[in-house]
């Protein structure tokens, strides 16, 4: 009984996240949530797909190793990518790097945020959605990243960054 009681929850569990994941149609990351801390539209976090969009990005402000970060409605770290050249309007993560590193993205013309205090924006995608920007820098998830406050992505390459609540980058490893 505890091995079938165990499968159904573990099926449940990944029924609901894939149907939140799927919500909002077709953004990078989970599924926005009304439940969220704020009535203010949520952004994804990184679906193993990486095809859902979000309806909205909400991001804010949580505690990590390296200290306060910015982070989606869900709790999912963001970083900036140093290869982005700022106010370009585009992004230099293209082709594979997108599956790695998926777009921020939201349908709102101004993002929802909640201790961020970066001048918040958009850019055009290739594909037509709205990547949210901080201090004119395209920000993204990290693919790794599987739960909230994970930063996995911290330093990868020497190229990608967590992103402080004033839009600054965040150099200091993980570790330190």
């Amino acid at each position: 009984m505890k091995k079938h009681l165990s499968i159904g929850l573990s099926a449940f569990a990944v029924a609901a996240l894939l149907s939140g994941c799927a919500g909002g149609g077709g953004g990078t990351t989970t599924a926005p949530s009304s439940a969220a801390a704020t009535s203010a539209p949520t952004s994804s976090a990184p679906a193993s797909s990486m095809s859902a969009p979000a309806a909205a990005s909400e991001l804010k402000v949580a505690e990590s190793k390296v200290g306060q970060i910015v982070v989606d409605g869900k709790g999912m770290s963001v970083y900036y990518y140093t290869k982005d050249t700022k106010d370009s309007g585009t992004s230099a993560c293209t082709g594979g790097c997108l599956t790695a590193w998926p777009p921020v993205t939201t349908t709102s013309a101004t993002p929802s945020v909640q201790g961020v205090m970066g001048a918040l924006g958009t850019i055009t995608t290739p594909d037509g959605k709205k990547q949210v920007t901080i201090n004119g820098m395209p920000i993204y998830y990290y693919a790794k990243d599987k739960a909230a406050g994970d930063i996995t992505g911290q330093g990868v390459n020497s190229v990608w960054y967590l992103v402080a609540p004033s839009g600054e980058m965040i150099t200091t490893a993980a570790g330190s």
